[in-house]
């Protein structure tokens, strides 16, 4: 064995996806068992009903609806990020974000607005036939509204709840 060398061997594969980056997202299976996630969920879905029963009358006829739909449409959409953000857990990614102050004026903006867009919403009922479609949709939107904002409410309290433990 004198004189013999060892030699090392290092071999090496390559492939085309060495260049490509996976990454994956957590989800929050428990997220809907929590009071902010059945508020999220319940957001969504009241929110959903405000804008469609509005969007299938003829809504352009009392500018008012428009307010309304604006309203709806709006945080509905953002509800659905949020839940989004929520659900994948985003929020760990993006740690420069303080996403408590961000919930908590979420909240409490879209409690205030739909506020004014269920009282307009009430108000305007008036502009309608008793026992007509319109009439049926519209009082429906209103309860619906007044529903998501108190469902609003409830979240800007535990947002502000959080918001006040960590800071």
């Amino acid at each position: 064995m004198e004189g013999a060398a060892t030699r090392t061997v290092i071999t090496s594969t390559s492939s085309s996806t060495d260049n490509f980056s996976t990454s994956t997202l957590a989800c929050d299976r428990h997220f809907f068992r929590t009071a902010s996630g059945l508020l999220v969920f319940a957001e969504i879905v009241f929110g959903l009903l405000v804008w469609m029963l509005i969007a299938g009358t003829e809504y352009f006829r009392v500018s008012a609806f428009g307010w309304v739909m604006f309203v709806a449409i709006l945080y509905w959409v953002l509800t659905v990020i949020f839940l989004i953000i929520y659900l994948t857990m985003a929020y760990n990614r993006i740690p420069q974000v303080p996403w408590t102050t961000v919930g908590l004026f979420f909240n409490s903006s879209a409690t205030v607005m739909y506020v004014v867009a269920a009282a307009v919403d009430a108000a305007s009922i008036s502009h309608a036939v008793k026992g007509r479609h319109n009439y049926n949709c519209w009082v429906a939107s209103t309860f619906f509204a007044f529903l998501v904002t108190l469902c609003y409410a409830g979240s800007t309290y535990l947002s502000f709840k959080l918001w006040r433990l960590e800071g």
